[in-house]
């Protein structure tokens, strides 16, 4: 299974793309951030983290893709970029029929380290070495999308073939429509 795992941001969107299954080494196929300026409007900086996510989607071709869960922070012009970060990546992978899981920081930290409590350099170390790198995955978003696709192939793929099982049983709306 090939994972596009998605560390939200507005300024460093994290992204990170993993091979593997359970039981099964793992194979870093692609780690980037995409990057946007905080001096440009709110409007340009989603549509670079779009350009961004879809030149991965179609370069990579992942099976499906994690994206960090967003949860309330005391900072709430933070927490509404990464959440509208959050939603681009999420409407980048199901406009190309992707699943799209959501994982908290603390599954992804107890997927790699074993420790939903983990620090930074903690998970970054785990990442390294469960992806064989020679070098750490720089900056900590990158890191972080490559531990929430680590997560989502090996903790995932069950929860996949049931949302996937859900979905061929009940027909759903296509979304709106613009008139």
């Amino acid at each position: 299974m090939r994972v596009m795992g998605v560390d939200p941001g507005l300024t460093r969107c994290g992204v990170g793309v993993v091979e593997g299954a359970p039981g099964r080494p793992l194979r870093l196929v692609h780690v980037s951030v995409v990057r946007t300026s905080p001096d440009d409007d709110v409007a340009h900086r989603l549509l670079g983290v779009e350009q961004g996510l879809e030149a991965v989607l179609a370069e990579f071709a992942p099976d499906a893709v994690a994206v960090e869960r967003v949860f309330a922070q005391h900072n709430v012009s933070t927490v509404m970029g990464t959440a509208q970060a959050a939603g681009v990546a999420m409407l980048a992978a199901a406009r190309r029929g992707l699943p799209v899981a959501l994982h908290t920081p603390s599954e992804a930290k107890a997927a790699v380290t074993g420790n939903g409590r983990a620090d930074k350099a903690q998970v970054t170390s785990m990442v390294t070495r469960l992806l064989r790198l020679d070098a750490p995955p720089r900056p900590a978003d990158a890191a972080d999308a490559l531990a929430l696709a680590i997560c989502h192939v090996w903790r995932g793929a069950a929860q996949s073939r049931l949302d996937a099982a859900r979905r061929a049983a009940v027909p759903r709306s296509r979304g709106g429509t613009v008139q």
